[in-house]
């Protein structure tokens, strides 16, 4: 009975991804009414459950951290496409598009992901342990990162308004280029065991689970899968997102609601391959992914909307706005307090979940 599940389930991971894309291309651009917009929902929540399984396999054939990098990179890597495939579009909303964007990812990872991952793991085995090493240097360069993209242009003068001047956006997109390249070194080369999930005693755990790995054809035709998936899930997601703002504004929300509504989207694979590590107790894993995620988002958007104002007119604003500058410095002090200890219980997690709160209610009602 079981080898038949298997089999089903290896079937449907396998036809999703090829049926959400083919989809996403016949829906592309074109507006949709609502039985379209239901469709394109129901695959893109197929997109999503199949981008995850094909990352546990790969994670599985590669290992840890390896696997939670390829996600998180794959992730931002066709996020970025979307960003600047919008930015180019044009618009009132392009010049604010890659901050919006960025930050959301930010918010949502280092609070959403990492707070419901510690509040899940906590509430199952007690206390959610992870190891402060990988963990500490993963957050100080979120904090860099994000300080040196989102806060600098808010309180520089070569340029009006908070925004870059061209050697300061120069600047500001090799240091994340580096610092992102350096902490991938970090995480997969040099100091690999700092990332690797730890039990209460400390003990590193460089298996994550006792089954055979799949094989390497196997592992490469999920890379493959998840790329399609990935592709058909950010996609779809923008397909939708003309229903969303319309929603949006017949509620008279702010339009930055929508950025928030795209961003969850996108991230779901994310959300749910940490959700399911932290109840098998590798919440390091969790984090690897949540820190991971927030550090590719900044550490490679921002090289790519610099490198793409080369030929896209119109000002880039990155600074943030002093709601949200408060909000980031309690995201980085309290994630600070939370890594210290090396554990976490559900109190630390609904806290981070509460900053998230805060963010989104801020969204809504600024």
């Amino acid at each position: 009975m079981f080898p038949k599940l298997r089999a089903v389930a290896a079937q449907w991971t396998v036809v999703v991804p090829v049926a959400a894309f083919v989809v996403l291309v016949l829906t592309w651009k074109r507006d949709l009414p609502g039985w379209g917009v239901g469709l394109v929902a129901y695959f893109l929540a197929g997109a999503v459950l199949a981008a995850v399984h094909h990352a546990e396999v790969i994670a599985h054939r590669v290992g840890e951290p390896f696997g939670s990098l390829v996600l998180a990179v794959a992730v931002t890597v066709i996020e970025v496409a979307l960003i600047v495939t919008l930015m180019a579009d044009g618009g009132d909303k392009a010049a604010t598009l890659a901050r919006d964007t960025v930050f959301a990812a930010v918010m949502i990872t280092c609070n959403g992901i990492l707070g419901l991952c510690i509040l899940v793991g906590a509430l199952k085995y007690r206390v959610a342990v992870f190891n402060a090493e990988g963990t500490g240097a993963a957050l100080a360069c979120v904090g860099t990162l994000a300080t040196l993209s989102l806060v600098l242009p808010t309180f520089t003068t070569s340029s009006p308004g908070p925004q870059f001047s061209t050697t300061q956006l120069a600047f500001a997109a090799a240091a994340s280029l580096l610092l992102y390249g350096l902490f991938v070194a970090t995480l997969t080369v040099r100091h690999r065991d700092y990332f690797l999930p730890v039990t209460a005693e400390g003990e590193v755990l460089d298996e994550d689970d006792h089954a055979h790995p799949p094989t390497t054809r196997a592992a490469l035709t999920s890379l493959g899968l998840l790329g399609v998936a990935l592709v058909s899930v950010v996609g779809l997601a923008k397909a939708v997102s003309p229903t969303i703002e319309s929603a949006v504004y017949s509620a008279g929300l702010p339009s930055s609601v929508v950025g928030v509504v795209i961003a969850m989207l996108v991230l779901l694979p994310e959300t749910i391959a940490a959700v399911r590590a932290a109840l098998r107790n590798r919440v390091q894993t969790s984090m690897n992914l949540a820190l991971g995620s927030a550090l590719a988002s900044i550490g490679l958007t921002i090289p790519a909307v610099a490198l793409a104002t080369v030929w896209l007119s119109g000002p880039l604003v990155l600074g943030l706005g002093p709601s949200h500058l408060v909000l980031l410095a309690l995201t980085v002090v309290v994630g600070t307090l939370t890594v210290i200890p090396r554990r976490a219980t559900p109190l630390q997690g609904a806290v981070h979940l509460a900053v998230l709160a805060a963010y989104v209610v801020l969204a809504v009602n600024p």
